[in-house]
């Protein structure tokens, strides 16, 4: 198992095929959607006294998210999209037990934010809500940053990757 030292490591080694984007740069149109080009973002945020480690890859119409709790373990495994003729978001559960279901709100949200389909294997705790709360906070702010989340309405569209 990786020590978050480790991971951290790993985290600032990682490297994707070209054409590779990671955080702060972007393609010549700034979309990776329309050349179907890859952007990797990691990041890591200590809250709680816990230290959450954050992968965000997005691909031409899904985000892949890895949120992991003091290790680099994987964790449950969710996919979640718009589903018609009423545009509701289901959720599934690809990895893991459906006892435990740490996460699934969490990537339905993200849906509703994006717009987007979502992964996401999340490894919090299942008895810590409000560190699964606080996960999602960064996440979504992390996105927002991005140009990921969809701006609400009345707000001005700023983003670079629709």
């Amino acid at each position: 198992m990786m020590s978050s030292d480790e991971l951290r490591t790993s985290f600032s080694d990682l490297v994707v095929g070209s054409p590779t984007q990671t955080e702060g740069t972007t393609n010549s149109s700034g979309d990776a959607s329309t050349q179907g080009g890859v952007q990797v973002s990691c990041f890591t945020e200590d809250l709680h006294d816990v230290t959450l480690h954050f992968q965000i890859v997005r691909l031409s119409k899904q985000i892949y998210v890895w949120v992991g709790c003091n290790t680099a373990k994987f964790g449950h495994l969710y996919a979640a999209a718009t589903t018609r003729p009423d545009n509701r978001v289901s959720v599934t559960s690809v990895l893991g037990g459906t006892s435990d279901n740490t996460g699934s709100g969490m990537a339905r949200r993200l849906v509703l934010k994006t717009g987007l389909n979502i992964v996401l294997a999340c490894n919090i705790p299942k008895d810590s809500p409000m560190l699964e709360a606080a996960a999602e906070r960064k996440l979504v702010e992390k996105l927002k940053g991005l140009g990921y989340v969809r701006p609400a309405a009345g707000e001005p569209n700023t983003s670079t990757a629709d």
